[in-house]
């Protein structure tokens, strides 16, 4: 039983985890400019184990009955999707040639730490997917069951996120092009604002 509850846990956790987002476009972009890899990935995984837990011990719920404060949180994840969406775009627009050697000039360690805090923790779609979604399917596991879950979805966390930013060194060679980060940042400007419409609707 639990061992069923754990696998399930790591199914259903790795197929919310995977699909594109801002937290994982983010940290894309971080592990192909080489700033600050692994703790961008820590801050990944433990924000995701803490909601899991959360949800799963039935802060879910709370969640759901609490319809004023999902509003405020929609508002102020919109708000900042749509702002880094923007800064992307002019981004996209003003190509310049990005060095991702070790080389480099590296960003602000606290800005991405606070970018990186705010991609996971300003987006609604996050405490639906984790604290909603998992929590309740999680919380419906007889016995240990509940917790075993939690600890397969938490395991997906580290596996996906683990190796999206350190496998995405490989791909250096491709973004040592202007092009190839003008086509990255476009992309991550339209999928921060689909996100930041798919909000409301």
């Amino acid at each position: 039983m639990e061992a069923t509850a754990f696998f399930k846990g790591i199914g259903l956790g790795g197929s919310l985890i995977v699909a594109i987002g801002s937290q994982n476009a983010y940290l894309l972009r971080q592990a192909l400019k080489q700033e600050f890899v692994l703790t961008c990935i820590a801050i990944c995984v433990v924000c995701d184990v803490v909601l899991i837990g959360a949800g799963v011990a039935g802060m879910g719920q709370l969640i759901v009955e609490a319809p004023t404060l999902l509003f405020w949180i929609k508002i102020a994840g919109a708000g900042f999707l749509f702002w880094y969406g923007l800064r992307a775009a002019r981004t996209a627009f003003n190509p310049g040639v990005m060095e991702t050697n070790e080389n480099s000039a590296a960003g602000d360690r606290r800005t991405v730490i606070a970018a990186m805090l705010a991609f996971s923790l300003l987006n609604p779609h996050v405490y639906l997917d984790t604290v909603v979604l998992l929590g309740s399917i999680g919380g419906q596991q007889t016995g240990n069951g509940r917790w075993y879950f939690a600890l397969g979805a938490m395991l997906a966390s580290l596996l996906w996120f683990g190796s999206l930013g350190l496998g995405a060194r490989y791909l250096t060679p491709v973004f040592a092009k202007p092009r190839a980060w003008q086509i990255l940042d476009g992309v991550i400007a339209l999928v921060m604002w689909a996100l930041a419409i798919s909000l409301f609707l």
